[in-house]
């Protein structure tokens, strides 16, 4: 008789620092909708996954979830899959913390379900061909890929109805194939047309299987997928479809087939993730040239081209966004710090390691369809994560005492040093090389980076987002209906949101403004700048004693004025203190030109508040001639300001900026626009501050100013 096997896998996951609600919606939504479908079809046999986040939530809001996981288990119904536990990118951490992240959630496997898990999910089916080998000596017999992994590497659909072995240094394991096919039609397709799809792969080969290994969230998360899942009953009916053919469909666990079946061959995997990922991993342009030709050989069914089409590399992804990069790095250097304080022979810090380990869970490292590090909150979360176990870190390595240490290193791998300075208080990251800017700035009583903060950059599917605006500009009311169902927005003429940053959204960026530069056209980045000073080398000391650092960055330049250039330098000296989370600027601009100098000068300062969606939270005050107060979104300009406040009373943070001359002052919100598995959307990526002055100098005249910016934390 003709059978197969059917080997289904659920992933599910909630990123750390998504928001609580998120968590109860997809729970309510989605995993416990699965968990008593489960329970109803005992015979439908899975294999599930959860993530040390989304274990966490349970444990603390419905504790019985996972004794009713557990009875499954116990039945042997449910195999439970092992992971890293915050779900990071595996290849993108250390060996060390790849290996005690998997071992942590193992543990949890064993004391939770009483079972030892032999499989691993692999986060984001990013695969590296060192994998097998660290796999191994973590207790890993087998994981489950994308069926891309194995196309690139020159198989077809026909070859992959088994599992295959992989070896790095001579250390086998079994890798699976997860069905494109499958996951294009559960729960798309209708119940019926699912059978006959499984029916007619079935064979007189009892070991022939197919595999689908999916997120659980498609099932009720996703826009409209809980209606069509759970109010409709497509997966009410799926589980009694696959209990009906039970004579011919065999349900088992990766596993269980795994210890059953010997291995198809022997296969070597290129680096590779999902079709998608690897299309957002290009660079913006590229990745619309490529998804173009994907999409139409996909159209017409091509997939003797499609197979052998791939994208970019994962970790492409610290080239393509700076933020990236830099969150990377600063988890690497918080690695080292944990690991030292580890005595010899001995384990790091137990509290320290875990937030380091919660810092590395992988969302925020890239960016597609579902966000990633356009997530403010997120973002945010990993580095409160990170700051909290570089704190703990430095305070067992230096005992409590009072201290501030600099090091020049070339921080973030672009072959340009940077100026790291780190206190009891506060880290400090300068970037001497772009305009003398600063990059991180973290309160580390808070755990918060005040300038974590997103630069607006074109990304791909703006492309679609101009295309179907232009449409619908020159079609009827009837075909813009049809326009906008195939391009969602969340809210009207976001085309016209599509702004685009030329320089990192730093702060103590340098500006001399152009005389056409407006409030608006500032906030849009379409302004005019006089000057050479954005993103250009300074020239860079650092002084200091026991507790302070002096971090001076200078550098001479050329101010356009009409049709002549006029030399002019800038000097700012940046004030430090061990026992202070703030900073002092003292401001030097001297013309050094031969001529007078007529210019407005100004000093650009980028913050994170988690301001967005008018969250009430967070405000933004500015003191001058009146006090004006409100929410830290939106747009202002103030004249003759004197103090500017902006904090966020949930976090129990405010940073305030008092200028010893009155500014000019221009706020306004970093909003880019993402797609997301809803639509198109504007997201807050924080807020800017531009303090700006009007400068008349005569030859050889210097002109000071002061900015004091204190943090209340």
């Amino acid at each position: 008789m003709k059978q197969l096997t059917l080997c289904l896998a659920f992933h599910n996951h909630q990123p750390v620092g998504n928001f609580s609600w998120v968590f109860a919606d997809s729970y309510r939504h989605a995993y416990l909708p699965l968990l008593d479908a489960l329970e109803r079809h005992p015979s439908v046999r899975v294999s599930l996954h959860y993530t040390g986040p989304l274990i966490d939530w349970i444990r603390q809001n419905d504790p019985s979830f996972l004794l009713r996981v557990r009875a499954l288990v116990d039945r042997g119904q449910v195999e439970i899959m092992t992971g890293g536990y915050y779900e990071p990118i595996l290849p993108a951490i250390p060996e060390i913390d790849r290996l005690g992240q998997i071992r942590k959630m193992t543990r949890f496997v064993e004391d939770e379900f009483g079972t030892t898990p032999t499989g691993l999910w692999l986060a984001e089916r990013v695969w590296e061909p060192q994998l097998p080998s660290e796999l191994k000596r973590a207790g890993v017999d087998w994981t489950i890929v994308d069926d891309t992994h194995f196309k690139m590497s020159g198989l077809d659909d026909a070859d992959l109805d088994g599992y295959y072995l992989t070896e790095d240094e001579g250390a086998a394991l079994k890798v699976f194939a997860t069905s494109k096919r499958l996951r294009y039609i559960i729960p798309w397709a209708t119940v019926d047309d699912v059978i006959a799809e499984l029916r007619g792969a079935a064979s007189e080969d009892p070991s022939l299987m197919w595999a689908m290994g999916d997120d659980g969230e498609k099932f009720g998360v996703w826009p409209s997928t809980y209606e069509h899942c759970w109010v409709k009953g497509w997966m009410e009916r799926f589980f009694s479809a696959l209990e009906e053919n039970a004579t011919w469909l065999k349900l088992l666990p990766l596993g269980e087939y795994a210890v059953q079946h010997a291995a198809r061959g022997r296969i070597y995997l290129p680096t590779a993730s999902y079709a998608e990922m690897m299309e957002w991993a290009l660079p913006a342009r590229a990745a619309a040239e490529f998804g173009a030709i994907y999409h139409e050989m996909d159209a017409q069914k091509r997939e003797d081209v499609t197979r052998f089409l791939r994208g970019g590399f994962w970790r492409n992804f610290l080239a393509k966004y700076d933020e990236v990069n830099a969150m990377h790095k600063k988890m690497l250097r918080v690695h080292r710090k944990v690991q030292a304080t580890a005595v010899t022979g001995g384990e790091p810090d137990s509290i320290a390691l875990d937030e380091l380990w919660q810092g590395q869970c992988n969302c925020p490292y890239w960016h597609g369809v579902f966000g990633g590090v356009y997530m403010t909150d997120v973002r945010t979360a990993t580095f409160h994560h990170l700051i909290r176990a570089e704190t703990r870190a430095d305070q067992i390595s230096h005992d409590g005492n009072l201290w501030i240490q600099h090091d020049t290193l070339d921080y973030d791998c672009d072959s340009r040093d940077e100026i790291i300075v780190d206190s009891p208080r506060a880290s400090y990251v300068f970037h001497p090389t772009m305009g003398g800017a600063l990059g991180e700035w973290d309160a580390r009583r808070a755990g918060h980076n005040l300038t974590s903060v997103l630069t607006r950059r074109p990304e791909a599917y703006h492309q679609a987002l101009r295309q179907a605006a232009k449409a619908a500009e020159q079609a009827d009311s009837g075909a813009v209906k049809t326009i906008h169902e195939i391009v969602k927005l969340k809210e009207p003429g976001l085309e016209r949101r599509l702004h685009y940053d030329w320089y990192r959204k730093l702060s103590l960026i340098d500006h001399f403004l152009l005389p056409d530069a407006t409030p608006e056209n500032f906030a849009s980045n379409t302004y005019g700048e006089a000057g050479d000073f954005v993103q250009q080398p300074y020239q860079v000391t650092v002084d200091g004693d026991e507790t302070t650092r002096e971090v001076r960055l200078s550098r001479q330049g050329q101010i356009r004025n009409g049709s002549e250039l006029l030399a002019v330098s800038v000097q700012k000296v940046v004030r430090l203190s061990s026992a202070d989370a703030g900073f002092t600027a003292d401001y030097e601009v001297v013309n050094r030109s031969a001529a007078p100098l007529e210019t407005r000068f100004g000093v650009e300062l980028n913050v994170n508040f988690l301001g967005g969606g008018g969250n009430p939270q967070a405000y933004a005050r500015f003191v001058g001639k009146t006090t004006e107060e409100g929410q830290f979104g939106g747009a202002r300009s103030i004249d003759a300001v004197t103090r500017v406040s902006v904090g966020n009373h949930q976090l129990g943070l405010e940073a305030s900026l008092d200028t010893s001359q009155p500014a000019m002052a221009w706020w306004s919100s970093i909003d880019s626009v993402s797609s997301s598995e809803g639509g198109f959307e504007r997201v807050h990526q924080g807020g800017s501050l531009l303090l700006g002055w009007p400068l008349r100098l005569a030859v050889g005249q210097t002109w000071q100013v002061t900015l004091r910016v204190g943090v209340t934390e």
